[in-house]
């Protein structure tokens, strides 16, 4: 065989089997690399279903799911035992990894109780029906507080109702119903909300049991407090006083003149009067 022929089949032979080593080590890293994020996945804890605030854990409504990215404060499976027993303090959804912010503290129970931290306070304001059923405040909401009623001794001043703004940026723990007899000792249903106060806010709230509050909504990232100064119905309408009617002048004329005539009848005097001609004039 020629030996030219021979030399182009050897060095054909050798660079196809190069490449071919080179295409089975690049698709062995492709696959490599489809694989890896499957072997990095971590199994976490995770709720099997909706739970809402103020539950407790059971094993029945825990699960595991694998994650790519464990979250911060996220329970491995292996750990899932440290979660029973514990209260829900946010509402939590089907297959999402619980974390150890949206739980109480071990052995503080569920309820309500179980989401007031430490040093607050959990006050009951009493709303009226068009805040609950619009869906105006719900729980994690913000909110100011607004009272207005008669300042006492104010009765005969012309300032009227006043309104103030008693307390800003306040979270909504909690909305629902209760119970409360009326007048006539019936009973009834309030619509409540459970607003997370401080000690001295609780008793600033406690003295508005006979006025009107209203609450108002703010955005939840706007936190300043505004230097909000109380108003009154008398301002609101000044400028609006109607003026106060004249009095009305009230001429009096003076009595007409009066003369008498003496009339003698023998041994009889009589004295008669009469207005003067002037006066009906």
């Amino acid at each position: 065989m020629n030996r030219r022929l021979v030399t182009i089949l050897v060095v054909a032979l050798v660079s196809a089997l190069v490449c071919t080593a080179l295409v089975i080590h690049l698709v062995n890293n492709r696959m490599s690399a489809v694989k890896q994020p499957l072997s990095m996945t971590t199994r976490v804890v995770a709720a099997n279903k909706d739970i809402k605030l103020g539950n407790i854990l059971t094993a029945d409504n825990l699960t595991t799911i694998e994650v790519g990215t464990v979250p911060a404060g996220a329970f491995l499976a292996k750990d899932q035992s440290k979660v029973i027993n514990r209260g829900v303090i946010s509402d939590l959804y089907q297959n999402e990894p619980i974390i150890e912010s949206r739980l109480a503290a071990l052995g503080s129970g569920g309820g309500l109780a179980a989401t007031i931290p430490p040093g607050m306070r959990a006050c009951a304001v009493k709303v009226d029906d068009v805040v609950n059923v619009s869906g105006f405040v719900t729980p994690g909401m913000r909110v100011d507080v607004l009272v207005s009623g008669v300042p006492p001794g104010a009765q005969n001043t012309n300032q009227g109702t006043v309104a103030k703004t008693l307390l800003q940026n306040i979270r909504v723990l909690s909305t629902g119903t209760d119970i409360e007899k009326d007048a006539t000792g019936k009973a009834k249903q309030v619509q409540v909300v459970n607003l997370l106060v401080t000690p001295e806010q609780a008793e600033s709230l406690s003295l508005t049991s006979n006025l009107s509050i209203r609450l108002v909504l703010r955005n939840p990232l706007d936190t300043n407090v505004a230097p909000v100064s109380g108003t009154t119905t008398g301002s609101i309408f000044s400028g609006m006083t109607p003026e106060p009617e004249k009095p009305h002048t009230v001429v009096k004329s003076a009595p007409a003149p009066a003369y008498s005539i003496e009339v003698d009848n023998g041994s009889t005097a009589t004295q008669e009067k009469f207005a003067s001609a002037e006066g009906h004039k």
